[in-house]
């Protein structure tokens, strides 16, 4: 027989968590741990791959549907933004049912970059409804040996 630890209010917040997912709220834990990389006047938050190489960090975002002109991407006080909207087009349908699942809106996310991110050298392209950000590394300085006289 397995010893099993009574948790009378992880029923509830497992309900909790799973209703906040059925709205699309992001998962935010007891403690406030958790995605807060969006901001609360956002329709919609775009899904983000963030990945470490030599000599840079690459971030992926899904942003499929919005041209990479109408993407706005800042960089301010170690912070880095991106931004932008999918438009919504207007449909009519006479008879039947529909349904939309695609987010239409604004999306707004923000990343506290490390100390070791160039900030001047961020890059960034979109293709295929990818957008990728390239921020570089700052070259390590190396020691220097100083000869005592």
């Amino acid at each position: 027989m397995n010893v099993v630890r009574y948790e009378p209010w992880g029923l509830l917040r497992r309900f909790h968590d799973d209703v906040n997912q059925l709205f699309g709220e992001s998962h935010i834990g007891p403690a406030g741990e958790g995605d807060q990389s969006s901001i609360v006047t956002s329709n919609w938050t775009p899904a983000v791959d963030i990945k470490e190489e030599d000599g840079r960090f690459v971030l992926e975002a899904d942003i499929p549907g919005v041209d990479p002109k109408d993407i706005e991407v800042t960089m301010d006080a170690g912070v880095l933004t991106i931004k932008g909207e999918r438009k919504h087009e207007a449909q009519q349908e006479s008879n039947g049912y529909k349904r939309v699942e695609r987010s239409y809106g604004t999306f707004y996310r923000r990343f506290s970059l490390p100390d070791s991110a160039d900030a001047e050298r961020i890059s960034a392209k979109g293709k295929d409804g990818v957008l990728e950000v390239s921020i570089p590394k700052l070259e390590k300085v190396q020691p220097r040996k100083i000869t005592v006289s």
